[in-house]
């Protein structure tokens, strides 16, 4: 038995059960004591120096920890990383994502992805357990390498859940003019203002309503009910025409009657409701167009949809 074990324990409880041999030492351990422990194998090696303090299954948190107390002073949690730890990303990456300061070098170890930056200690949040880069620092950085829809994911992700905002990432975009894919997120970031929502708001305003010249849409405005407020996806408030989109490829039963409530109750107020589905618009968006624009001018629009290019079957949804 160890006679100090409240010394040590709450510092690895407080770091997902991990604890590194500096702080073992500190807490009062001597190395004889831990090379014990490890002999007799109640803990496991997740790092060199970084130990998980019991023999059960080892989760990502734990070695996303293990792998900052690993690279030791000015490290920071970053990336992928930082984005799943704030619940940005549903799923964590393959690898555990940290930056150093440029400055200091760390021996490559399987599973981690150490990056160097001389402004980590800026990027850095300044309170927040386990360091990590600031929401906006952490986006930015991982959308360095990202596909064009792995960028509107994440931005609308972001926003929508409020763990940060469009202005908010505007000005962290501004203090890094060679970021490459500054161009794509500053348009991002404006479909974000007029209230793109999510990934398929983002994806029908910019590939349906835009290019086939359809009228300006309201967004996630509320309607006031006696149930509380309600919001809708899109609205074309002036025609009475209601867009729904839906990005899920199935509802639960108790939301699929919810949205029927819904498209009735808009219904016997007089507007037209269409509902679109992620296939719909990402396979077929001048067949959408085409339809929207048919209601509108059904319901007053003077104007026509325009064509967006030599190949769009605008016409065909007529």
């Amino acid at each position: 038995m160890v006679p100090d074990l409240a010394g040590w324990t709450p510092i690895a409880r407080g770091q997902d059960d991990v604890i590194a041999r500096p702080q073992l030492l500190a807490a009062g351990l001597t190395r004889s004591q831990v090379s014990r422990y490890l002999a007799n194998r109640r803990w496991q090696v997740l790092f060199p120096g970084v130990y998980l303090t019991h023999t059960g299954p080892v989760s990502r948190r734990s070695v996303a920890w293990a792998g900052l107390l690993y690279a030791g002073a000015g490290a920071a949690l970053s990336h992928g990383t930082a984005l799943w730890w704030d619940g940005i990303v549903d799923e964590p990456p393959g690898a555990i994502d940290l930056t150093i300061p440029s400055a200091r070098r760390v021996a490559p170890q399987p599973g981690l992805r150490v990056h160097r930056s001389s402004a980590i200690a800026a990027r850095t949040h300044p309170s927040r357990v386990p360091a990590r880069t600031r929401i906006e620092e952490s986006v930015l950085d991982h959308l360095e390498s990202a596909e064009a829809q792995g960028v509107i994911d994440v931005l609308t992700r972001a926003t929508q859940r409020r763990l940060t905002t469009a202005p908010r990432l505007r000005a962290a975009l501004a203090q890094r003019a060679r970021h490459p894919q500054r161009s794509l997120i500053a348009q991002i970031l404006a479909d974000v203002d007029v209230g793109a929502a999510s990934p398929l708001e983002h994806r029908y305003l910019r590939d349906v309503e835009r290019p086939h010249a359809l009228p300006p849409a309201t967004r996630n405005q509320a309607d006031r009910t006696g149930a509380g407020n309600r919001y809708h996806d899109v609205r074309y408030r002036t025609w009475a025409v209601v867009v729904e989109l839906d990005g899920r490829a199935a509802h639960p039963i108790t939301e699929a009657f919810r949205d029927l409530r819904r498209d009735n109750s808009l219904v016997l107020a007089g507007e037209t409701v269409l509902r679109f589905g992620w296939v719909d618009v990402a396979t077929r968006p001048c067949a959408v167009a085409g339809q929207v624009g048919q209601v509108l001018r059904r319901g007053g629009w003077a104007g026509r949809p325009r064509p967006c290019g030599p190949r769009c079957g605008i016409a065909d949804a007529a």
